[in-house]
């Protein structure tokens, strides 16, 4: 195990939220689009506290993972500007919780704090685990030639490359091919 439970399920949200931006879902279309979308993958990650469904929250989660995309791909020092600034802004104050079946992790907003705010706080310590351990490096983006999609790589070895199945296949059916050409 690399990380706490909270800190893998964060990093996983965070790179499925992040996925779901045009140049990397796997429609090429901005999955959540409409106020129902982002309900919906909410309800899918479970994402608990306030949410509101309306467009002013919709706007605040996009620009929330516009934000994540880009410290996702920072270095591990310019990462620490940006989770400081997040934590800041949202005067965050770590404390423990264990609710909806989930055991002890932290917090450091309300439950009813606005959605976007919670997103970033919640980013923001888990990339705090992700920098303090040293291991940046996990977090990525596909090799696949025409994704920009992010991952996570909680392999042992550290050796995922690709943010999807579907993508691994891709570029591996497109090496296959090279191959059997040369």
């Amino acid at each position: 195990m690399l990380f706490a439970p909270d800190t893998e399920e964060t990093l996983n949200f965070t790179a499925a939220l992040a996925n779901t931006d045009p140049a990397a879902s796997k429609t090429g279309a901005d999955e959540i689009a409409t106020v129902e979308t982002l309900g919906a993958f909410l309800k899918e990650s479970r994402f608990s506290g306030r949410i509101d469904h309306d467009e002013a929250e919709l706007r605040e989660v996009l620009e929330t993972r516009s934000l994540l995309r880009t410290t996702w791909m920072l270095d591990r020092d310019d990462m620490v500007d940006e989770v400081n600034a997040m934590l800041r802004e949202a005067h965050a104050l770590t404390q423990l919780a264990r609710h909806d079946g989930t055991d002890w992790h932290l917090h450091a907003t309300a439950p009813d704090a606005p959605l976007a705010e919670r997103i970033r706080v919640e980013v923001s310590l888990a990339l705090a685990d992700v920098i303090r351990t040293g291991a940046t490096d996990r977090l990525r983006t596909c090799e696949a030639d025409d994704c920009e999609g992010l991952l996570v790589d909680l392999s042992r070895n550290g050796s995922r490359r690709f943010c999807s199945v579907r993508c691994g296949n891709r570029m591996n059916m497109i090496a296959y091919r090279e191959r059997q050409g040369a």
